[in-house]
């Protein structure tokens, strides 16, 4: 599983118009991409790695400092790097986004053949928000297969990929 992990001080999703899922104030906005050999041990541990992952600064303005401060090598830690969302109790908006499998190396058009099909990604996207919520977070979701509009503030800009 692959995740796209964004610090955000706000984000919403809108599907036909109507708001489905939204987090006011900081939180993490997490886009959420399938493989085919992805399985529910890979989606609990990618819910625990959100859930803990410590991107937040500990001052509680949500302000990560501007340009990265760690060098990454040595342990460092670079900026928003002391609270986790457990810490915060901050919400997680976690969305499915097949894409994040696509592949333009070569050619014009990408290709999704790493991406898994939707009958084995939603059910392991709905487990990563599951596990989530069983250990306490407050998560909002897109809606799997539709045409969303994602609307976000990124704080920073903060970025990670995570990899389960």
């Amino acid at each position: 599983m692959r995740a796209v992990v964004q610090r955000v001080s706000g984000a919403s999703v809108v599907v036909d118009g109507e708001t489905v899922g939204e987090i006011r104030g900081r939180g993490l906005c997490v886009l959420v991409g399938v493989t085919h050999d992805d399985t529910k041990e890979k989606a609990e541990r990618l819910a625990r790695k959100l859930w803990t992952v410590r991107l937040f600064d500990g001052d509680g303005d949500g302000d990560g400092g501007g340009e990265a401060g760690g060098d990454g090598e040595s342990g460092t830690a670079g900026p928003g790097s002391e609270k986790s969302c457990s810490d915060l109790g901050a919400p997680l908006m976690v969305i499915s986004q097949f894409t994040l499998y696509g592949d333009a190396r070569k050619g014009r058009r990408p290709t999704w053949n790493a991406a898994a099909p939707g009958e084995l990604a939603e059910p392991l996207v709905d487990e990563v928000v599951a596990r989530l919520r069983s250990l306490g977070a407050r998560v909002e979701t897109g809606r799997f297969g539709a045409d969303m509009k994602v609307s976000l503030t990124n704080d920073g800009p903060f970025t990670v990929l995570l990899e389960v």
